[in-house]
């Protein structure tokens, strides 16, 4: 036997190696020897190959380990229990003051505006929502029973404002902010379910989403609410008093305000770290409400009130677009509520610079004497085409003292004008401002119908050169180098159905369109 054999040289070695100790006679008999070892390595080699194949057994087990406990927590993730339909509760089973309450609450929330199509019947959902993910379309929120919420009980209710889940358990898409309504507290999510299953319902299928894949498929949805969703309800700042803390609930929660003020990241989500900063809206430019506010005039808690009272205030212009549809339900809500927002925002405008109130003021000062204001024959200049049709079509409502809503807005106070996007100023050009039926709402013509492209594209421009006051402050270079790229991403859905906007947005966008403070007689120290 080989071991026979090795021993027996082991025993001749020390006279052979004299000096060497057994621990080195052992590795010189091995090297010497490497013939033997060779013959005897398939033995060696069989022991090692049983201990490599108990490694890949363990090895194989922690992997199959993992794999299932990946699964189970993407499950957990993922499924969501459908919760038991219920019979639709009958409509007088709810308390009356419940059901009021749940209206305020609803209004607040702007939830008829989103969930009922143009031309539709109150709730029954259809509203096409874009996104730049595809179209999404609102659900029917009526207590039908077949196409709406009607065999909802409270629970699942509950469920999908707080966790963004329907009732079979199917993730909503964050089109319908949940990150906001799970501040909501239970009592108020009682209401808002008692006032929507009182409303009457309507059997409208919903329409199917326009998403590409993989975002069509609903449990991705989960995926984004791990990294965006932080459930829990609102807990109040005990520093601040109750009104205060009653306002930030209603921002933070129902009223949603950052949904549309605030921009998104890549993945749709609100941007943290720049909380109302301004976002995008069905073409509408949604205007910062903190200290980035383009406002020329700072807002404060007295001007947000009457501004989301009434829709409008003197020194800020008239609330148009999406806002206009929030003011209006804002209007049916207690004051209390409303000084309590206004009160909130105050805070998160800021109070504003020694350098932001002298700009204010004086912006004021010359809203209030028109020869102190840029001299129009200087915007003439810029514009002349601008300014014949500006006094022929805009200045017999724009430049009197009737209040409003029916005189005109002073444009030197126009937030539109001094904006860093022209979408806003242009959609109020060509489409006007429709009156609210039934209510003294302001009103105003649009002119794509009955200008040239050309035509409402000098009258903007003119507008810029006269009216904004970019040149007071510091925000002019940016608006000149950032107005491009921002315009033509944006606006990109209405060049295709308006040539007169195309046209607008041409000569708008473009930095020689608006005139040098020194090309208009502004001296380059007020710069």
């Amino acid at each position: 036997m080989p071991f026979s054999f090795e021993f027996e040289q082991w025993r001749e070695m020390p006279a052979r190696f004299p000096g060497l100790g057994v621990d080195s006679y052992f590795i010189a008999t091995m090297k010497a020897r490497a013939g033997i070892c060779a013959r005897d390595h398939s033995k060696v080699a069989g022991m090692d190959g049983k201990g490599r194949m108990v490694h890949s057994r363990i090895i194989a087990s922690v992997v199959a380990i993992a794999l299932i406990a990946g699964a189970a927590g993407a499950v957990a993730v993922v499924w969501r229990p459908a919760i038991p339909a219920v019979d639709p509760p009958a409509p007088q089973s709810f308390d009356n003051a419940l059901v009021k309450r749940g209206r305020e609450l609803a209004a607040i929330g702007n939830c008829n505006d989103c969930h009922t199509m143009r031309g539709g019947k109150s709730f029954a959902g259809g509203l096409p929502v874009p996104t730049p993910f595809g179209t999404i379309y609102s659900s029917n929120i009526t207590p039908d029973p077949e196409t709406g919420i009607g065999r909802w009980p409270e629970a699942a209710f509950r469920r999908a404002m707080r966790s963004g889940v329907n009732r079979d358990g199917q993730h909503l898409y964050p089109t319908f902010p949940y990150d906001h309504f799970t501040n909501v507290t239970d009592d108020d999510d009682s209401a808002l379910y008692a006032y929507l299953m009182t409303r009457p319902a309507v059997n409208e299928p919903a329409r199917a989403n326009q998403l590409s894949f993989p975002l069509d498929q609903r449990p991705v949805v989960a995926g984004w609410k791990l990294l965006f969703l932080h459930r829990g309800t609102y807990q109040p700042d005990p520093s601040q008093s109750a009104e205060w803390n009653r306002g930030a609930y209603l921002v933070e929660g129902l009223a949603h305000c950052g949904a549309c003020h605030t921009p998104r990241n890549a993945l749709g989500a609100e941007r943290a770290s720049a909380s109302f900063a301004g976002g995008d809206v069905d073409n509408w430019s949604a205007f910062a409400i903190n200290a980035q506010s383009p406002s020329p005039v700072p807002w404060n808690a007295d001007a947000l009130f009457a501004y989301l009272r009434d829709g409008s205030h003197p020194d800020h212009g008239v609330a148009r677009g999406p806002m206009a549809e929030v003011v209006s339900n804002l209007s049916s809500v207690p004051e209390s509520d409303i000084k309590a927002i206004a009160l909130y925002m105050a805070g998160v405008f800021g109070a504003p610079t020694p350098d932001r109130k002298l700009r204010g003021d004086q912006v004021l000062a010359d809203a209030k004497s028109p020869p102190l204001q840029l001299p129009s024959a200087q915007a003439s200049q810029a514009s002349p085409a601008g300014a014949s049709i500006y006094a022929a079509a805009c200045a017999v409502c724009h430049e009197t003292d009737r209040a409003l809503p029916y005189g005109g807005v002073n444009l030197g106070l126009s937030t539109l004008i001094s904006a860093p996007d022209a979408r806003n100023v242009a959609n109020i050009v060509l489409a006007g401002v429709r009156p609210v039926e039934g209510e003294r709402s302001p009103i105003m013509p649009g002119f794509a119908s009955s200008m040239s492209d050309d035509q409402i594209a000098a009258l903007l421009n003119y507008l810029r050169a006269r009216f904004s006051n970019l040149w007071l402050t510091e925000n002019r270079p940016f608006w000149l180098e950032n107005v491009t790229a921002r315009y033509d991403a944006a606006i990109q859905l209405w060049m295709t159905r308006s040539s007169k906007l195309n046209a607008a947005r041409l000569q708008w966008s473009r930095a020689h369109t608006l005139p040098a403070p020194e090309e208009i007689g502004i001296p380059p120290a007020a710069h």
